[in-house]
């Protein structure tokens, strides 16, 4: 892959997760707890199963990324970044652009049935301003040398510039399985739901 200009790709990658931290408060915050755990049309994961999914991803790669800026915080940055074969692989596999192909989830990265909604969506906006923080401690640091062990199979390491253009990839793909859930269902409903709530 073409070397690109690092801080341009994290401005890029930082305005990604500022848009999902959007999302998330304005979409998924304020939604009914029933609607949030709704299952999908087609039989298949509610909204907060979706972000339940991401969290997953999160617990897992958050202190992966903590650890590897630590680790590396003293040596000498470089001002471009070259993301590899297997990292461009991966980043396109789950670009929803690109990666038009349904997946299954790993089974150690299913959500769970019994979740408390709210919780959930207060977890994944935390995780997100935590991911827009080490983004920009990243613009100190050579993407290219910090590793990180795949979750599905640790044996496998990206270099950091690649996990963190996979993970958001990662996210807005399933974000926007979740808003396709919203759209599914009728608003007289969320209405019906929430004047429910209010007059209980």
């Amino acid at each position: 892959m073409k070397p690109v200009n690092k801080v341009l790709l994290l401005n890029r990658l930082e305005d990604k997760v500022e848009l999902h931290i959007r999302e998330a408060v304005s979409l998924f915050q304020n939604l009914p707890s029933s609607v949030l755990l709704k299952a999908a049309e087609n039989g298949g994961w509610s909204i907060a199963q979706c972000i339940d999914h991401l969290n997953g991803y999160g617990d897992y790669y958050l202190p992966q990324i903590k650890n590897g800026l630590e680790k590396f915080k003293n040596h000498p940055s470089k001002s471009t970044f070259r993301s590899s074969w297997l990292g461009n692989y991966f980043t396109r596999m789950m670009d929803p652009e690109t990666g038009k192909k349904k997946m299954k989830a790993f089974k150690k990265h299913n959500p769970s049935t019994q979740l408390d909604a709210y919780a959930v969506v207060a977890e994944f906006i935390q995780q997100q301003e935590t991911l827009l923080q080490y983004l920009k401690k990243a613009e100190m640091a050579d993407l290219n040398k910090i590793n990180v062990p795949v979750s599905i199979a640790k044996f496998i390491k990206l270099n950091l510039g690649d996990v963190f253009q996979f993970i958001i990839a990662h996210n807005e793909r399933h974000i926007q399985q979740a808003k396709r859930n919203i759209k599914g269902i009728e608003k007289s409903e969320i209405k019906n739901v929430i004047r429910e709530q209010v007059s209980g």
